[in-house]
């Protein structure tokens, strides 16, 4: 049965999405201002096999810089331009939106669509993700897939590749021409293969951490943990952070645990593996997050400090990622080319 999501859930499935993003994908806190003025709710989300399989989909999300997003706010009405040429490209009526990224700003965005569109409850790759490649419909291969992305200056993209990767580096290059931060959609695909092609129940999952969050705020770290069904990987004051020197864009966090034990957190644009005393004990695709032991805030990659006080807590992946090795290998960190710290699943 669908479910009903009030403007009063917005914060939550916030707060759940940030867990989500593991560190990256930005912070969906500017959506949800944004959303404040436009979403009145509430909407029914249906999970995609609740839909005729035929319904005609797409997945609107923020592309480029998350920093730049936050400093130059999008027009409510970005979209539109990509979806008229989508619906052109296709013949039809877009009816139906899910997410593109379940974890962090784009968590959020199929909400501005809620008031004319079917709000699916499925999603593309579960955590935040730094290439198209990396989501579900591409790694799948279903085919028909499109992306269409803005240019700037009022040009418009449209992409349609069997390789998943050039459909990424041609939408990167628009997104690096519209002056580093835009909107894209990705459609040519149906509720029909988001049943078998998507994350589902990602919603329902961030309204539950979200809330998890909120309501365990004055409590433990290890109450946290229980209500989210995370591991509590360990707490402790950060010590130092460093740059890789074969990827300037990969940094290892070195944390000295409480209980003695020396927790490392490796990360790009998100968290990719932690380690205790050198032992690998969690890695992409499963969630990674950190989080300021005192305040309880959720810290981006972007965002860790030399003696920050911090927890670090682990959940496991969907059972989208977990149970086929081809789909977890695409996430898994030396996909990134980080060595050695693949799990063992």
């Amino acid at each position: 049965m669908p479910f009903t999501i009030t403007a009063d859930d917005l914060p939550i499935i916030s707060a759940g999405a940030a867990f989500c993003g593991s560190g990256g994908g930005g912070s969906p806190r500017h959506v949800e201002l944004m959303l404040s003025r436009s979403f009145e709710g509430p909407a029914s989300a249906f999970s995609p096999d609740e839909l005729d399989a035929r319904t005609p989909c797409f997945a609107p999300a923020f592309a480029g810089s998350t920093m730049l997003l936050e400093e130059r706010l999008p027009e409510l009405d970005a979209f539109a331009p990509l979806i008229e040429v989508a619906e052109r490209w296709i013949g039809e009526r877009l009816d139906a939106v899910c997410s593109l990224e379940g974890g962090g700003t784009n968590a959020l965005t199929p909400f501005f669509f809620s008031d004319d569109r079917t709000l699916v409850d499925a999603d593309c790759s579960g955590r935040a993700v730094p290439t198209l490649d990396r989501s579900t419909l591409f790694l799948d291969r279903v085919p028909g897939l499109f992306a269409v992305c803005g240019t700037g200056a009022g040009g418009i993209s449209l992409v349609r590749s069997d390789r998943a990767s050039d459909v990424d580096q041609l939408m990167r290059a628009s997104i690096i021409q519209a002056g580093g931060v835009g909107y894209i959609l990705v459609a040519g695909f149906t509720a029909g293969d988001l049943v078998a092609h998507s994350i589902h129940g990602h919603l329902r999952q961030s309204l539950r951490i979200g809330a998890a969050l909120v309501d365990t705020r004055a409590g433990t770290l290890a109450e946290l943990a229980s209500r989210i069904g995370a591991d509590l990987i360990g707490q402790g004051r950060v010590l130092g952070i460093s740059q890789d020197r074969a990827d300037p864009h990969v940094h290892t966090t070195e944390i000295g645990g409480e209980d003695g034990a020396v927790l490392r957190l490796v990360g790009r644009s998100e968290y990719l593996a932690v380690l205790a005393d050198g032992e690998p004990v969690a890695a992409a695709p499963d969630f990674i997050v950190a989080l300021d032991a005192q305040s309880r805030e959720l810290i981006e990659v972007t965002e860790l400090r030399l003696n920050r006080d911090i927890a670090i807590l682990t959940l496991p992946a969907d059972d989208w990622w977990r149970g086929d090795p081809v789909r977890a290998r695409s996430a898994f960190p030396s996909s990134y080319g980080l060595q050695g710290l693949d799990p063992a699943w």
